[in-house]
């Protein structure tokens, strides 16, 4: 959540002034790839909602279709530039052309589970839409698991902000929201090194088995 440009009140004044419109567009530009806090905003929408200022469906509402949209918006411009242009920007990173095809692979072999759980980790959330259509991920699959993941992102992290709402002074619930973001990457990067590492273990032990 970059909140440099924005201070709290700032971004309060707006979704008192626009309600849903500003949550919808901030989730639209954050997931097209624009520094918008578009993740507070949406926060800031279902904290509202449990003071009763918004409606908690609405909120989800304007926060799943701003994600879905700007998702989209991503994949279509991953699509269009190519994975040749990722490549080039691999290399200005210092990536070997081996290296950048081992990142295409491995993203294709994961790439329904990278949208989905993606959607809860920043950077993932934004750079998962041009990946999948930069490496030409299937549209439909790449929609299923946009829609999937924008439903539930939007149900779980709105729900936790009406709750606050109710019962938990904002900072505190913005600050336990950045920590289970960080929560989700781990495990995120959890899921795909473990089998990895554990096939690299087995490899070793096996190898140390035939060793005299």
């Amino acid at each position: 959540m970059e909140l440099s440009a924005f201070s709290l009140s700032d971004l309060q004044a707006l979704l008192g002034r626009w309600g849903y419109l500003v949550v919808f567009a901030g989730m639209l530009l954050e997931n097209a790839g624009l520094p918008i806090p578009g993740e507070t905003l949406t926060l800031l929408g279902g904290y509202a909602a449990g003071s009763g200022q918004l409606q908690l469906l609405g909120v989800i509402g304007a926060a799943a279709a701003g994600a879905v949209l700007g998702d989209n918006l991503g994949y279509a411009l991953g699509r269009r530039l190519g994975w040749g242009a990722l490549q080039r920007a691999g290399s200005w990173l210092g990536q070997s052309p081996e290296q950048m095809e081992k990142l295409r692979q491995s993203f294709l072999k994961r790439a329904g589970l990278s949208v989905f759980l993606g959607r809860f980790v920043a950077v993932l959330r934004v750079l998962a839409g041009p990946m999948a259509g930069a490496v030409g991920m299937p549209y439909r699959r790449f929609l299923l698991c946009n829609l999937a993941g924008a439903g539930l992102w939007a149900s779980t992290m709105v729900s936790l902000a009406w709750l606050g709402g109710r019962w938990i002074p904002l900072e505190r619930m913005l600050k336990g929201v950045v920590e289970f973001g960080f929560g989700a990457l781990l495990l995120v990067l959890l899921v795909a090194l473990l089998p990895r590492l554990l096939s690299r273990w087995e490899g070793r032990m096996l190898s140390n088995g035939d060793q005299p």
